[in-house]
């Protein structure tokens, strides 16, 4: 099976479906496989062939979902890219992943034109939505044949190259196959109980592999309503909840923030019968504020790795009275463990390494070997994570292994405190660091977001931790920001503060 073949299946068994809302656009599970076929052909007639790498610098929008799929009917890897790179960001990727087409919003054209010239190698552009100069329109590639193209797939064949955060440095491409997809579709809809009648919203990126695995793909595998929205906002997200009846959505913790600064409420979320979250840590204050926000419990932490999929680890709703904070258990038909260096498993409360197993793991980093061969052990993904696990097998993740901070040789787990500061009254957000000191090697640092009018100083801080945490874990210096850099996925770039305050 290829990732196609759903859409295929769902246009045969129920054809008036309703598959995808994108504003006023709106496609039956029928109309959706039509559209998917003409631009098959066109892409085919246009020399797109099995195998070739063409790039998705886009918003969320109907025409990703089209153009993604339409890509994987003929065999083509589908590379989504971050539409908030910078020109040389972007020609990084185009190039280290070979792509010979990249499809550009109109608003993001420019920045396409000046990645291309940086590219060594031959590039075409489409333009998506409004024409450009001397750009070919994507258009041009939807033919008038709408039925399927004549091209065996294996589920072995590559699908997507996804590239990771970057939060340690240049992102590297993870390859995936049509069947290591597939078996993310599979543990998805299973573990959240995904049924034909779901409406799914979706206001993560699609370029991130939970919007575009977790979400875009598990739902039309499904054959439920996937409900696109080009960009986040707290008051549209809302609206989309209350106008489409949408009953699942997921959220990265700084959109849930920003959807708990709407009164509540204003809208009827009355339809919503799950909320996953994850991506990066949230902290149980966050996570009992969005349960009596949305009214209903049912929360599932979704603790995942691009390299996986995202794969990893799940929190259900009902482990949240006992367990809140924790990651969870092994998503349905993987593997977890916690290892120490010589792989054995940790006791209970140990610190130790976060490692994966399954078939929806990467295939590879593409085109770089001795990082494919760090990044596995015995068959095991090694994750880069530091974890404990408890008695009843339940996973907490506390830092990631270049994150973890020593200062007198104690180590401390970033995690930990941003956990007691998160549900400090004046704190949206914070971000520990460990900054160089001659004395301690190390010293706890507090980069925090204050609420609007809200004062804060060291000593305050200090004194609240104090209530929570050992001596040696209170933060030595506080800074404070009025936002914390992240990534797309929502994950904070603690490097690049690190960086930055070492050089002040």
């Amino acid at each position: 099976m290829d990732l196609a073949k759903a859409i295929l299946y769902h246009a045969s068994s129920t054809p008036n479906h309703i598959a995808l809302i994108y504003e006023e656009n709106t496609y039956t599970y029928e109309q959706l496989n039509k559209e998917i076929n003409r631009f098959s052909h066109g892409l085919h007639m246009k020399g797109i062939k099995k195998g070739d790498k063409v790039s998705l610098y886009l918003k969320n929008s109907d025409q990703f979902v089209i153009a993604a799929y339409a890509l994987w009917r003929i065999g083509a890897v589908v590379v989504p890219i971050n539409f908030r790179l910078t020109a040389p960001e972007l020609a990084y990727i185009l190039e280290q992943s070979d792509s010979i087409l990249v499809l550009s919003d109109a608003e993001l054209i420019e920045t396409a034109r000046q990645a291309v010239q940086l590219v060594e190698h031959d590039l075409e552009i489409a333009v998506v939505g409004e024409d450009a100069p001397h750009v070919v329109n994507w258009q041009s590639y939807r033919s008038d044949d709408v039925n399927e193209p004549n091209i065996a797939l294996l589920p072995t064949d590559d699908a997507q190259i996804l590239y990771t955060s970057g939060t340690t440095g240049k992102p590297k491409g993870a390859l995936f196959t049509h069947s290591n997809i597939i078996a993310v579709n599979m543990s998805v809809t299973y573990m959240t109980k995904l049924q034909r009648d779901d409406v799914y919203l979706l206001i993560a990126p699609a370029f991130h592999s939970a919007g575009l695995n977790m979400i875009v793909t598990t739902t039309l595998f499904a054959g439920a309503t996937l409900v696109v929205q080009r960009d986040f906002h707290p008051v549209e997200a809302q609206k989309a909840v209350q106008q489409h009846k949408v009953t699942m959505f997921f959220a990265v913790p700084a959109m849930y923030n920003a959807i708990l600064q709407v009164p509540k409420g204003m809208f009827n979320l009355s339809s919503i019968r799950a909320c996953n979250y994850g991506a990066a840590p949230m902290s149980p204050s966050l996570i009992e504020a969005s349960i009596d926000y949305f009214g209903t419990d049912q929360f599932y932490n979704c603790c995942g790795l691009t390299e996986a999929g995202p794969g990893g680890v799940l929190l259900l709703p009902e482990e949240h009275a006992t367990k809140i904070g924790a990651a969870g258990k092994a998503m349905p038909f993987l593997n977890a463990r916690v290892v120490r260096d010589d792989f054995t498993d940790v006791a209970p409360g140990e610190v130790g390494e976060f490692i994966l197993r399954s078939s929806s793991i990467m295939k590879e980093y593409y085109k770089k070997p001795e990082e494919t061969q760090k990044a596995f052990r015995n068959g095991w993904l090694l994750t880069g994570d530091l974890a404990t696990i408890d008695e009843e097998g339940y996973i907490t993740l506390v830092d990631r292994k270049k994150d973890m901070i020593i200062s007198g040789g104690e180590n401390i787990y970033s995690v930990e405190v941003e956990q007691v500061l998160d549900a400090h009254p004046d704190v949206v957000e914070v971000a520990i660091v460990g900054l160089p000191d001659t004395q301690w090697g190390e010293v706890v640092t507090a980069i925090v977001v204050l609420k609007e009018g809200a004062t804060l100083t060291l000593e305050e801080i200090q004194a609240f931790c104090r209530e929570h945490l050992a001596g040696y874990k209170v933060p030595r210096h506080m800074i404070e920001v009025a936002i914390l850099p992240r990534n797309a996925s929502g994950k904070v770039l603690k490097y690049h503060l690190r960086e930055q305050l070492t050089k002040q």
